[in-house]
């Protein structure tokens, strides 16, 4: 009997709702498997760079899932060519290994896109992008309906309300949205964790801790590991 060979790829790893439905996708493809999982993480927070997550409970997360966790350091205020260094150190690792395609969980920013296809193909790798122009409204409800659960941990309060950091990614949240914010936060107005659904084998237990402002701007929920 032929056995069929996947497709490795190397999945970019935000712990958010959007990768975990990128990461949804793949799994159930049939024609593709997932070697890592990679995360950027600044260094001197300890956190998941823009989403705020502690690094403890990101490693939680990718044990929960299964999968093998990457993670790239950087330092706070990271210039762009720093960034893209050290993205290329840890992209060519997984190339020379044999893996040449990365996912990403990219909705709809065409520039964005570009970026990523365009640093990819200086290390001979190719992107690939599982939900990509599909609808964010539809997109959010399959992501509750197929029973995921997240918690929004970042809110950029030019966009919403600082009270909307810490509260559960659900129906009643989509419907409290004004209709300017996208509905999955692509545009940047919110960023979450995801801590329960069909990728996991077991959920990841968390407490929510302080609430607070930065940059004067950005309302970050912080949320800690709790024990079983």
């Amino acid at each position: 009997m032929k056995t069929e060979c996947l497709e490795s790829i190397l999945f970019c790893w935000s712990g958010g709702k959007d990768s975990s439905m990128a990461l949804y996708e793949i799994l159930n493809s049939g024609t593709q498997s997932v070697s890592a999982l990679l995360t950027t993480v600044t260094e001197d927070y300890d956190r998941i760079s823009m989403h705020g997550v502690r690094t403890e409970l990101l490693e939680r997360q990718a044990e929960a899932i299964g999968i093998p966790l990457v993670k790239v350091l950087i330092p706070k205020g990271c210039a762009n060519d720093d960034y893209e260094n050290n993205m290329r150190e840890a992209l060519t690792r997984f190339r020379d290994g044999g893996t040449c395609t990365v996912g990403f969980g990219d909705i709809f920013l065409e520039d964005l896109r570009r970026y990523r296809e365009d640093n990819l193909a200086k290390v001979q790798m190719n992107a690939v992008f599982p939900i990509w122009k599909k609808d964010s409204r539809e997109l959010a409800e399959t992501f509750i309906n197929l029973g995921f659960k997240a918690i929004i941990t970042c809110v950029d309060t030019k966009y919403l309300d600082a009270s909307f950091a810490g509260r559960e990614y659900d129906m009643e949240f989509l419907e409290d949205l004004h209709s300017s914010v996208d509905p999955c936060g692509e545009n940047g107005e919110f960023h979450s964790f995801v801590y329960d659904g069909p990728i996991f084998k077991r959920p990841v237990t968390v407490t929510r801790g302080e609430v607070v402002l930065r940059d004067e701007r950005y309302s970050f929920c912080d949320l800690l590991p709790a024990d079983d």
